[in-house]
């Protein structure tokens, strides 16, 4: 199965019983349990500093030892090969919510328009990029894509060490793909997600994506995220005619209560914390979380 095939947004088999999520300070890990209904074995393994670099641009593996050996540590299935979701970090694709008055039947006639309307906005050769799109309903006659596209080197450096210790990457995605499960069924809401610098802002119509940006911080400071956050409510107004009627927040820390004052004082909506299930969501644990709340409900 080639990087094409399986850089995918939706399940199409039976869900992995192992599931990872890539981080820069770390690897956060679940193991389900075969017996519905009870919870999956969770952890974390800590990542020394700079073994990753993530980044759209450049191999994000500076130490693939040490990536390595934490995967390996998780668990040895003794020469047996299983598979596995893998969750990258957002900032190392690109996602983008395109929309098309009209879009041909034929999946590759498909691929070749969004590649085409995505050229421009990416920092990449996209003829070296791993690319898939979902197309989501929609009210009006339109058709709206959700792609995520990210360069074929990046997602191969990532799936190394799963594959040398004897995991098949058969489901590979981005933390805040996997995090929109996590999101409330209905409405228009949005999430700001911090990682270290990197700040990844969302909107969604219940789980969908409407707009998605991920950058890195120039500081990390409440201001920069409002920076962000701020003209993202802007776009969302000006192109849906409203705006998202609470943001979900993760990833924030001791920041939260500063931030959450700046939200409400100058958008006058709510922030609230993203949740699972499991626990409360973290920036390097999110995407997982969502990944397994989506299992549990079967979606």
């Amino acid at each position: 199965m080639g990087l094409l095939d399986h850089f995918r947004l939706l399940v199409e088999d039976p869900p992995p019983v192992y599931a990872f999520e890539v981080a820069a300070g770390g690897l956060a890990y679940a193991v389900r349990s075969p017996r519905r209904g009870h919870p999956p074995e969770l952890g974390f393994r800590p990542f020394s500093p700079d073994t990753l670099a993530v980044s759209p641009v450049r191999d994000n593996v500076v130490r693939p030892e040490e990536f390595a050996a934490e995967v390996k540590a998780v668990v040895r299935l003794n020469g047996r090969r299983r598979d596995a979701a893998v969750i990258l970090p957002d900032y190392s694709a690109r996602i983008a919510v395109l929309d098309f008055d009209s879009f041909p039947s034929a999946r590759e006639e498909q691929a070749s328009l969004v590649r085409f309307r995505m050229k421009k906005t990416v920092p990449f050769d996209l003829d070296a990029a791993a690319l898939n799109f979902h197309v989501q309903k929609t009210a009006a006659k339109k058709f709206e894509v959700v792609a995520a596209v990210a360069l074929e080197e990046i997602v191969a450096r990532y799936e190394a060490p799963f594959r040398a210790a004897g995991f098949i990457p058969g489901f590979v995605t981005t933390s805040v793909l996997a995090a929109m499960d996590l999101m409330p069924a209905d409405g228009l809401n949005a999430l700001a997600k911090l990682g270290g610098r990197t700040l990844t802002v969302a909107v969604c119509e219940g789980r969908g994506p409407k707009l998605v940006r991920c950058l890195e911080l120039g500081e990390l400071s409440v201001a920069e995220v409002m920076a962000v956050v701020f003209p993202t409510f802007a776009f969302a107004e000006d192109e849906l005619g409203r705006r998202p009627s609470r943001l979900l927040a993760c990833g924030f820390g001791d920041a939260i209560g500063e931030f959450r004052s700046a939200v409400e004082s100058d958008l006058r909506v709510s922030v609230e914390p993203l949740r699972s299930p499991l626990g409360p969501a973290e920036a390097f644990n999110a995407g997982l979380l969502g990944w397994l709340a989506a299992q549990e409900e079967g979606r």
